[in-house]
């Protein structure tokens, strides 16, 4: 009897103990299970597609134009210039000008256009008209494409252009105009000193008012 009810108490000791072992596994359990929905879970980030930065576009290129470089300087030629480039830029491309260069009948801040021709002039010798920057001061143009000097208006430098017409009575007819006035015909050039019939006839053809 004694011998039943020892294994009785030993049989319920080892359930009683299986019992406590499988409720402490059970905690253990659920506290880890707790434990690992307590942690911080990690976020997944989606990257992006980098948006599409529109590189600037590439500055363009100047347009190079070339231009006829021609008279009076230093090395003549064709040169290459950029839109905006001026008259003294294409003159200097050129070496410079020449001594006795007529540059105050060139306007030099003129913009430069591709195929045109930049002509300077020699002090005293008139400006072929048409080149780019040239100018005909004192002077127009005759049917026949002649330069006509303007007795009125034209410098001591173009008049001396004018055949039987030097540096003396060039500046005579300056001096004459200045004190009496315009010249208000082609004859009144007699009255200045100097100047014959003969030199007269001579420049006629060549001359304005």
């Amino acid at each position: 009897m004694s011998g039943d009810i020892r294994e009785r108490l030993s049989a319920l000791s080892r359930g009683e103990l299986a019992g406590i072992v499988v409720l402490v596994v059970v905690l253990l359990s659920g506290v880890g299970l707790w434990y690992v929905r307590s942690l911080p879970r990690p976020v997944q980030v989606r990257a992006e597609p980098a948006a599409e930065t529109s590189s600037p576009s590439p500055s363009s290129s100047p347009v190079v134009i070339l231009v006829d470089v021609a008279g009076w300087v230093r090395s003549p030629g064709v040169y290459e210039f950029h839109e905006g480039d001026r008259v003294i830029d294409a003159i200097e491309a050129a070496g410079g000008a020449r001594r006795d260069a007529a540059l105050e009948s060139l306007n030099l801040a003129a913009p430069l256009a591709d195929g045109t021709q930049i002509l300077v002039a020699r002090r005293g010798v008139p400006a072929v008209p048409g080149a780019v920057g040239s100018g005909t001061v004192g002077g127009t143009t005759a049917p026949g494409g002649e330069t006509l000097v303007n007795v009125n208006t034209a410098s001591a430098s173009e008049l001396e252009a004018l055949p039987g017409v030097g540096e003396v009575i060039a500046q005579r007819i300056v001096d004459h105009r200045t004190a009496n006035g315009p010249f208000a015909s082609i004859d009144d050039l007699l009255e200045v000193s100097g100047i014959g019939e003969a030199t007269l006839e001579a420049m006629r053809e060549q001359v304005t008012i």
